[in-house]
């Protein structure tokens, strides 16, 4: 059985469980505790890290990109990457602003603040930071909004890679209560009919103990 070692509030470790449902390869969870480094993990990846995807015939692959770009060439039935240059080139452009600068202002800051200074006892949030992280949010909902009135999906006609990794990141934020969807009903859309696939679903049951979602979060009518 395919093995994919992941950490449920990661970015790379989300897109990668939507990645392998939309292409509908089975597969079973391994969690792993951020900063614990255990050696069956370094085993696989000597970095210690999240995600690690190990293949059926025991071949491990390591970096949320490098195995999304491995699963789309190695199962291209159902193509996330592109069907040619241009749109491979948006694609990935997209998803490197998720993984990346929405990653860098939003995400890991909220992140970090919320959740990894508890887990692994580094001090209290910092306010300032989350402040921070929320008003740079508002942007990005804005620039989703922003291609998805122009386009079908983010990257254009499809769905994409590009709209599992912004969900990846958009899905962590929200299950730390942070996003005003209220003000921003173009991005709220465009979310919604993500939320509402069916590779999306066991996300919606995560639960990560001592830090609940809020009540909306599994709520497809949010």
């Amino acid at each position: 059985m395919r093995r994919l070692h992941h950490f449920a509030l990661q970015p790379a470790s989300r897109k990668l469980r939507l990645l392998l449902k939309e292409k509908e390869l089975d597969f079973e969870l391994v969690d792993e505790r951020p900063g614990e480094r255990r050696e069956a993990l370094l085993n696989l990846n000597p970095s210690g890290e999240t995600p690690v995807l190990v293949e059926p015939d025991g071949t491990a692959y390591a970096d949320g990109q490098a195995i999304a770009e491995f699963l789309d060439e190695t199962y291209p039935e159902h193509p996330l990457i592109g069907v040619n240059p241009g749109s491979r080139a948006e694609v990935r452009r997209l998803v490197a602003w998720f993984d990346l600068k929405f990653d860098r202002e939003v995400t890991a800051r909220l992140l970090d603040e919320k959740i990894m200074k508890r887990l692994i006892r580094s001090g209290h949030p910092d306010s300032q930071a989350i402040r921070l992280a929320s008003a740079n949010l508002h942007i990005h909902l804005d620039y989703i909004a922003w291609l998805a009135d122009r386009r079908s999906w983010l990257a254009g006609g499809e769905f994409s890679l590009a709209d599992i990794t912004a969900a990846a990141h958009l899905s962590i934020v929200d299950y730390l209560g942070d996003i005003p969807w209220d003000g921003h009903p173009g991005a709220k859309d465009w979310y919604a009919r993500v939320k509402s696939r069916p590779s999306f679903r066991p996300l919606l049951g995560d639960h990560l103990p001592g830090a609940p979602p809020p009540r909306h979060y599994a709520d497809l009518d949010f």
